[in-house]
């Protein structure tokens, strides 16, 4: 059943000539439109269909490059990462090699400096302690130890004597006045004699009247020049040996006392 005819539907636009049926259409070369009727667009495009085979092509292209590329980048990196392993691995054996080396080397060609010889100074000597025989300067007076004999229990005659507490030890001594004025000797005070513990003995001025012929050593005046000699007596328990004789050098002077070494 066809559709009835309307002739409305097939009428030309307004102000356009109508088209005989059997009319030909004017041939417009290619790529060229005719000119649309006047408040009419002209047809779209139509899109050109892109060729089915290139899409995989360009994928295929793309995956070879990458691989192509990637894998030389790939392959680079890991030889780097080695090298880079190996540096830090053999790195500080090289520097601790080369540093011992360059520290083995000055140690060997550099000569050991010779040790300095130092010569320590002598310690001064000690004064030599006076002994028997020698003089010494004590105070006004110069004394002079002549001989020391221990063990003795009685001094003096038979009838005038004194006895010892423990024995005698008799010093004989020699004074003599070096000053330019008089001065009294007495040996009670001026002497002392001491032992090897340390232990100080006074004179016994008794023991020293009986034991010499004048009474030497019993408050003497010596002129300037002058000497006496007197033994003095020291009363010490049976069997001590003395070890030095001091003379006082006195109150009233500076000097310093005299030591002598039995």
């Amino acid at each position: 059943m066809t559709a009835p005819y309307e002739p409305a539907q097939n009428r030309p636009p307004v102000g356009q000539s109508p088209i005989p049926p059997g009319a030909q259409f004017s041939q417009v070369p290619a790529g060229q439109f005719a000119p649309p009727p006047a408040g009419q667009f002209p047809p779209l495009p139509t899109p050109k269909k892109r060729a089915s085979w290139l899409l995989p092509t360009l994928i295929g292209v793309g995956v070879v490059v990458v691989l192509c590329c990637g894998g030389s980048m790939v392959i680079g990196l890991a030889s780097e990462d080695k090298k880079t392993e190996a540096a830090a691995v053999s790195g500080p054996s090289t520097k601790s090699g080369t540093a011992s080396a360059s520290a083995a080397a000055p140690a060997s060609t550099a000569a050991a400096p010779e040790p300095v010889k130092t010569t320590a100074a002598p310690a001064p000597a000690k004064p030599k302690t006076p002994g028997i025989g020698d003089k010494v300067r004590g105070g006004d007076f110069e004394f002079t130890v002549k001989s020391v004999k221990c063990g003795i229990s009685r001094v003096g005659g038979d009838f005038l004597n004194t006895k010892a507490q423990g024995a005698f030890c008799k010093v004989s001594v020699t004074v003599k006045n070096v000053t330019k004025r008089a001065h009294t000797f007495h040996a009670d005070g001026s002497l002392t004699a001491q032992d090897a513990s340390g232990r100080e003995y006074e004179a016994d001025g008794e023991a020293g009247i009986y034991g010499n012929n004048d009474g030497q050593g019993f408050l003497d005046e010596i002129n300037p020049g002058n000497s006496v000699t007197a033994n003095v007596y020291f009363d010490v328990p049976k069997g001590t040996k003395l070890k030095t004789i001091t003379l006082d050098a006195g109150l009233f002077t500076l000097a310093e006392d005299a030591v002598v070494a039995l």
